[in-house]
């Protein structure tokens, strides 16, 4: 089993949703990015997924945008990203940790050089948010090969006839994207929201994990009620941009923001657990 499964099937047996938080690589700077890693675990992330920053990042909204943009401003690079999570392995042997954003800087970089070295860094999976199902062999089924999962989105407009697609090369878990459009622009429908994961646990036996929207612990639970996961990024990564001075450097309050929102929405995922227990 991969972290990513053990992950999973630890928190079944707890009889819970996992919380994946998202933060962005680089954001505000070096230091600080990888002191917030390293306190997502202790805060009550199960799974993390590192931003790699990108200059046009178009399905993510302007909170994820401008983390990208601070990252990269601050000299942030797939490179560092590695050497990152490297760091962060030194200390935490178990969290899964899940690279998420755009082909551009991996083929920049060199797909069997970043496969390899993501592997050797501790990535466990991969989300390529631009590379559909007719793409796998550019970089799914190498990274299949190389012992990383790839993880694939499903949205509102993801039908029957276009899921099986979605699902061949699938790994790790499916992540359904709650909303049509952009990260953190809208709260999703949570009714809405179940049933689109029931009917697709219908088609796999991975775990199916909700992201987009999710800002509160409130939300947690809700969508932690139909779920195997629940992700939240804007929410953390704008923690972050308001914790910040006016000239965008971090402060004492930068990590304390983004370790109590995640305690707040594991908290929720947790009281989900114990209300259908109850």
């Amino acid at each position: 089993m991969s972290r990513i499964d053990r992950r999973f099937a630890a928190c079944r047996a707890e009889g819970r949703a996992a919380l994946v938080t998202f933060v962005t690589a680089g954001d505000p700077d070096a230091d600080t990015s990888l002191a917030i890693l390293k306190a997502l675990p202790r805060a009550g992330a199960d799974l993390i997924e590192i931003g790699m920053p990108f200059t046009d990042p178009m399905a993510d909204g302007p909170a994820i945008q401008l983390s990208s943009q601070r990252a990269l401003k601050g000299g942030q690079t797939l490179k560092k990203t590695l050497d990152m999570v490297r760091a962060l392995r030194a200390g935490e042997a178990d969290t899964p940790v899940i690279l998420m954003g755009y082909y551009n800087p991996i083929y920049i970089y060199g797909v069997e050089r970043f496969l390899k070295d993501a592997r050797e860094a501790g990535v466990d999976g991969l989300i390529v948010v631009d590379l559909p199902p007719e793409e796998d062999d550019e970089l799914c089924v190498p990274a299949l090969k190389a012992g990383l999962s790839f993880i694939r989105l499903a949205t509102p407009t993801t039908d029957d006839a276009r899921l099986p697609a979605v699902l061949a090369n699938t790994s790790g878990f499916v992540y359904y994207v709650s909303i049509t459009g952009i990260t953190g622009s809208a709260t999703p429908d949570f009714g809405a929201v179940a049933q689109s994961v029931a009917r697709i646990k219908a088609h796999t036996n991975l775990p199916v994990v909700v992201g987009f929207g999710v800002k509160t612990g409130e939300h947690a639970a809700a969508i932690a009620r139909g779920a195997d996961g629940v992700v939240v990024g804007s929410a953390l990564v704008e923690a972050v941009r308001a914790s910040l001075d006016g000239e965008g450097r971090a402060t004492a309050g930068t990590l304390a923001a983004v370790e109590a929102l995640v305690g707040e929405l594991a908290a929720g995922v947790r009281s989900a657990a114990k209300a259908t227990a109850a």
